[in-house]
């Protein structure tokens, strides 16, 4: 039975696992979800997620939300596919990817997920770009990416000398953030800017990439 996603190519949370997918080299029917006519808002999506948002994953009778815990399912349930992603035979190893998959979604994705959408997002409803918001997440994420700029001097990818879920899930918001004017923060720091460089050029966010365009449905 064939994976069905309901998403939208260029929504984060949607590409996020699509890139997993891509990775696992597994089989999966994109399924359209136009959030500018609110489809995610209708009965029939809300009954998928209640939460209305994107992206749903159909596995046969399972049916899940929240891109992550997607990520997650797919990476234990399809562990002998191509990568593994989640080092299933080291539980150090494994544990050092569940640390900084939460480091991602703590303490990164909230602050550069508010400068992409207000650089992005915001003119394209309407709205004006708040850059008194924009300037205290770029200092915010200098913080962070100093973390990752000492870490990364240490090991290869964020878990470890292997590339996992902890970096995928970098993925989506990162390149969105190296089209803003602010790229230089990311590329001042030589040892982040090797790991980006490093898993922005994977075959499977190659895939992907070219499907996450601002502006088009």
């Amino acid at each position: 039975m064939v994976l069905k996603l309901h998403g939208l190519p260029m929504s984060t949370s949607t590409t996020r696992v699509m890139i997993c997918l891509h990775e696992k080299g597994l089989d999966f029917e994109l399924v359209p979800v136009d959030l500018f006519a609110r489809e995610n808002k209708q009965p029939l999506f809300l009954a998928k997620n209640p939460f209305g948002q994107v992206p749903v994953l159909e596995d046969g009778d399972l049916t899940l939300f929240e891109s992550r815990a997607i990520t997650a399912y797919l990476a234990e349930k399809y562990k002998d596919s191509r990568n593994d992603l989640i080092r299933h035979e080291s539980l150090n190893e494994s544990a050092m990817v569940k640390v900084w998959s939460e480091v991602e979604s703590h303490e990164y994705d909230p602050v550069v997920s508010q400068i992409v959408h207000q650089h992005f997002v915001a003119p394209m409803i309407g709205k004006t770009s708040d850059q008194t918001v924009i300037d205290e997440n770029l200092e915010k994420l200098g913080k962070v990416l100093d973390v990752y700029e000492t870490r990364l001097s240490n090991t290869k990818y964020l878990a470890g000398d292997f590339f996992s879920l902890a970096d995928l899930h970098h993925l989506p918001y990162t390149f969105y953030f190296m089209k803003t004017p602010w790229a230089s923060i990311l590329n001042d720091r030589p040892h982040v800017k090797a790991w980006w460089e490093d898993i922005s050029s994977r075959p499977a966010f190659e895939k992907v990439a070219v499907g996450m365009v601002f502006g088009e449905k």
